[in-house]
């Protein structure tokens, strides 16, 4: 039978591990090289439009044999899933530090145990906008491990350095809360079981710089009684400029008969902003009761009309006025 061949490529981007805070997989590591002043754990780089840069990336084989790699520059962007940073491939379309970024060699043989200094250029264009353009130099390892079974997992493997780069010019914090949603979850007999909801929103960086973002998630009830107040922990310790992330926060013990708002306010760094939903939550077996008895009183009020009306029809004089008496239905008056 022929195998269903699927590639993945696993990236690492940070670890704590030594030199340098440097990207890590435990066969080889890429990082900035040691500058006069200290070692750096990332590349954090400023320029203006029209400005080139000239640096140096670090790739160590921590393996006991020559490892080759494909050594290119990539832009950032987070994860829709997560907010994770990552990179893109090489496969796919650069349009910043991607472009910007030129290693002096496309491929690097690193002996065993060994490492090797690749100089690079940044050339930011005259036209660049101002603000963050986030990336990373990635060490890419070409070969694919391939798996076993009717579907093969083929894996490439790499590592990125990333790298934080600044175009001069007016910097703009802005976020945005947009799409918040409640959907809950509840037991079909109030009283037996759990009841829960999920909030979901969209957390948007509609600036042109990193922000450091704070969720509060806020939730009040009939008469403004306050059901949930806590600072979320479950979003990117980085939104990059112009990124989105669909997050959800689960709520425990959610009520199961109310009537209230949700509102999430993020917040970072000079921007602030705030967005929500109204709910309405009835348990199930309630609503279901309630159906029944609006279905049974809307019929027995039909019925109620339909028997006035037949009572009005039968009365006498219904349908008009009665004829005079002793003149006959036809008119006609009786011949003497």
């Amino acid at each position: 039978m022929r195998k269903l061949y699927v590639l993945f490529l696993s990236l690492f981007l940070v670890t704590a591990a030594a030199p340098a805070y440097a990207a890590d997989n435990g066969s080889w590591s890429v990082y900035p090289a040691a500058s006069q002043i200290a070692a750096r754990p990332y590349f954090y780089l400023s320029a203006d439009p029209g400005q080139t840069i000239d640096d140096k990336v670090v790739v160590t084989n921590k393996t006991g044999r020559p490892l080759t790699f494909r050594l290119y520059a990539a832009d950032a962007y987070n994860t829709a899933r997560d907010g994770g940073f990552a990179v893109r491939t090489v496969a796919e379309k650069q349009r910043g530090v991607g472009v910007w970024a030129k290693p002096a060699k496309s491929r690097v043989t690193v002996p065993a145990l060994g490492k090797v200094t690749v100089p690079f250029t940044l050339s930011v264009p005259e036209g660049a906008e101002p603000g963050d353009h986030p990336g990373a130099l990635v060490a890419l390892d070409e070969r694919i491990d391939k798996g076993d079974g009717a579907v093969a997992l083929g894996v490439q493997r790499a590592v990125a350095a990333r790298i934080y780069l600044r175009v001069g010019g007016p910097t703009v914090p802005a976020i945005a809360v947009e799409d918040v949603r409640v959907s809950h979850h509840q037991p079909l007999v109030p009283g037996l079981g759990d009841s829960g909801a999920t909030i979901s929103y969209t957390l948007r960086n509609t600036g042109n710089v990193t922000l450091n973002p704070k969720v509060e998630l806020r939730a009040t009830g009939l008469f403004g009684r306050t059901l949930l107040a806590r600072d979320l922990s479950k979003i990117p310790g980085e939104l990059l400029p112009g990124q989105r992330v669909h997050l959800s926060e689960p709520w425990k013990g959610a009520p199961q008969l109310d009537w209230g708002e949700v509102t999430l306010t993020a917040s970072a760094k000079d921007t602030r902003e705030s967005a929500g939903a109204s709910f309405f939550v009835l348990p199930w077996l309630m609503a279901a009761v309630l159906l029944v008895v609006l279905v049974v009183g809307v019929v027995l009020l039909v019925r109620a009309r339909q028997a006035r009306a037949g009572v009005s029809r039968r009365r006498p004089g219904a349908g008009g006025p009665s004829p005079a008496r002793g003149v006959p239905r036809d008119g006609l008056l009786p011949r003497r």
